[in-house]
């Protein structure tokens, strides 16, 4: 089998990988995060538009985000958009900037985002596995159809667990980094 033909099924797969990395970089983890922003949008000038762009934003300590927009009157804006999103988090607002402060996490609430974690990770895993399930059935019926023959389908089917095998240990890595990350005091 030319490896042309597994191309689109590690696309998909790294898609997947990325997903899972996307949304366990919003999951709080004890310190400041700016990804834990990028789903909150303000209302600026009738559009809704990302905090990302309409300041800058940084992490001068461990536990504290600051953003300051390039616009002092969006400043209530961005306050309001941050306290309606579901962060849990109330912004501090001076007049120039707004801080968020992230406070410790309880042992309680670690091991409810390490389960969360894991859900991510599970729901990660079915998908590479459909996407498995899905590339084999097609080789089959090439197979069937004789496009193929039953040595190249023996193979495929092995290089098509290989590269799921891959893409499962990543996943396993990814989320016992996050887990780490979370467990960290």
């Amino acid at each position: 089998m030319n490896k042309d033909a597994y191309k689109p099924i590690e696309e998909k797969m790294k898609k997947t990988i990325n997903v899972l990395k996307d949304s366990l970089a919003s999951v709080r983890a004890g310190r400041a995060n700016p990804a834990i922003l990028d789903k909150v949008t303000v209302d600026y000038y009738g559009a809704p538009t990302p905090i990302n762009q309409l300041g800058n934003i940084t992490v001068p300590e461990a536990r504290i985000i600051m953003i300051q927009p390039w616009e002092a009157k969006i400043l209530k804006e961005i306050e309001k958009a941050i306290q309606k999103s579901d962060i849990g988090i109330n912004p501090n607002n001076d007049g120039k900037v707004i801080r968020l402060v992230f406070p410790p996490l309880t042992e309680e609430r670690r091991r409810e985002l390490t389960k969360v974690v894991k859900k991510e990770g599970e729901d990660a895993k079915v998908a590479i596995r459909s996407i498995r399930r899905d590339s084999i059935e097609h080789f089959k019926a090439q197979k069937k159809n004789g496009e193929i023959t039953e040595d190249d389908l023996k193979n495929a089917e092995k290089d098509v667990q290989n590269i799921t095998d891959k893409y499962i240990t990543e996943i396993d890595k990814t989320v016992e980094a996050k887990d780490k990350e979370i467990l960290e005091v």
